[in-house]
């Protein structure tokens, strides 16, 4: 693609990247076969090509974003299939990663998308915030379904309240969001782990490594049973677990909201948590349960490429840091004989396209006796990616369905994923439409079939009395 910067804008070292990028893309439209918001929209201009020559312009031209621009490259869910499909190597990730900056600092939203965006980014990344937040989005569900139930006739006040609320909801779209938020949150509170305590989990046996394990911050207090299931997965194989003192959010998810500032500095806190491990007892790798959190730390070597005090510690925690399933193919577990539970392998967009793990979960579950499936369509987004299932849910909700069937066609007994935000996602999927399949971390399904407890999600379920490992076989 022919670029038109001036050698001003190159000096900008984010242009000049993005500019390099640009020059990679040859039109050829190879990425809208995969993108899921051009597949159900059929706009080009919902799609990586056509986001493409938006961002172009915007950076050309160096004038603020516009709603038009800022309507497509919201929709964008960050899958980045389109770089798995990309024959000329577009690395589209970091040029929409530089538009949303661009975006956040040049374009003034309207009202209730600052409200939303700076709720969520106030309280997801901080775990004590995010479960009181949850403690108040159980009460908003369950009188939501009590408000769902009541009948029209001889309800005149709720009647009227409703036809005043929908259209300003219809424009200010916070409603829609508002309940989608409430929606996703569980119908319990899990209790805190005693991993919360953070601290050092000691090998069992003879050591065979060391390694730091992302807490995380959504993941814990939606599902602390994923991050257990690792500890003791990797301390019965001999590995010592270390939570790293002052670890926080890894930056995630306020990156791909384009609050860069906020992003890099709890990105920082976090990689000096790590450097610390290094450089003290040592590492072996940094483990991460959350594909989406995985990603990004992946890449901290580049978003920190041109901060001279964090250029060399990033590209150091960068290439340390491990998928649990990456690591854990490292430590030859035993093999086990088949169980007969058919397990529907779902790959987060963050583990397939954003770390091109592929092959490594589902040769797990295989070797520990799980019949495992893939679903037609498995390229694309379950709808979750981060907070887009909340800011934009009719398109997600869409892609959630969509998920939901294709998964269904396997006929599973239980569904593995790598990521949080698409276990919620399917989860909520399943749950809307009264089907009883467990969805489960592929950790979770590993530590039971070598010896450690039935995953919670299987616990009220037929699989629980089906063996998937024993430990007195380890």
């Amino acid at each position: 693609m022919q670029t038109n910067f001036t050698p001003e804008q190159l000096a900008d070292p984010a242009i000049a990247t993005s500019e390099k990028i640009l020059r990679t893309c040859v039109h050829c439209g190879f990425c809208t076969a995969t993108c899921p918001t051009y597949q159900l929209l059929g706009d080009e201009l919902d799609s990586p090509r056509g986001r493409i020559y938006l961002m172009k312009e915007m950076f050309e031209t160096g004038r603020p974003a516009t709603a038009e621009v800022v309507k497509h490259v919201d929709r964008c869910l960050s899958c980045l299939s389109c770089m798995t499909t990309c024959p000329s190597g577009v690395h589209y990730m970091h040029l929409v990663d530089h538009a949303r900056a661009h975006i956040e600092a040049t374009y003034q939203r309207p009202w209730q998308d600052r409200l939303m965006r700076g709720v969520l980014a106030t309280i997801l990344p901080y775990p004590n915030r995010f479960r009181l937040a949850l403690a108040g989005g159980f009460l908003a569900k369950k009188a939501l379904s009590v408000v769902s139930v009541l009948r029209w006739k001889g309800r005149a006040a709720v009647a009227v309240s409703r036809k005043a609320i929908g259209p300003i909801a219809e424009r200010a779209g916070i409603l829609k969001r508002t309940r989608a938020m409430i929606e996703l949150a569980p119908d319990r509170l899990p209790s805190r782990s005693h991993l919360d305590r953070g601290g050092i989990h000691p090998a069992e046996g003879v050591r065979r490594g060391r390694v730091a394990l992302l807490q995380g911050c959504a993941q814990p207090v939606l599902q602390p049973g994923i991050n257990e299931a690792a500890v003791r997965l990797l301390t019965r194989l001999g590995v010592e677990v270390v939570f790293a003192k002052g670890e926080g959010c890894c930056g995630a998810l306020v990156h791909h909201m384009g609050r860069e500032e906020q992003s890099h500095a709890q990105a920082k806190r976090t990689i000096d948590a790590w450097i610390a491990e290094m450089d003290g007892a040592g590492l072996d790798a940094i483990i991460i349960t959350a594909s989406g959190c995985g990603t990004t730390i992946k890449d901290y070597g580049f978003m920190f490429r041109n901060e001279p005090a964090y250029a060399e510690k990033a590209a150091r925690v960068s290439a340390m840091a491990k998928d649990v399933t990456e690591y854990l193919a490292t430590l030859d577990l035993p093999a086990r004989p088949g169980n007969g539970i058919v397990a529907t392998y779902h790959s987060a967009c963050s583990m397939q396209h954003g770390q091109q793990i592929k092959d490594t979960p589902k040769n797990l579950l295989k070797a520990a006796g799980f019949t495992v499936k893939e679903p037609p369509e498995g390229h694309l987004c379950c709808g979750s990616a981060g907070v887009y299932n909340i800011m934009q849910p009719e398109i997600a909700e869409r892609l959630r369905d969509r998920k939901v069937a294709n998964l269904d066609k396997t006929r599973p007994d239980v569904i593995a994923a790598g990521n949080i935000g698409c276990i919620t996602q399917i989860a909520k999927g399943y749950e809307d439409h009264a089907r009883p399949v467990p969805i489960v971390h592929t950790v979770e399904l590993l530590d039971w079939a070598h010896g450690g407890p039935v995953p919670e999600a299987l616990a009220d379920t037929l699989l629980s009395a089906r063996p998937a490992g024993l430990a007195a076989a380890e």
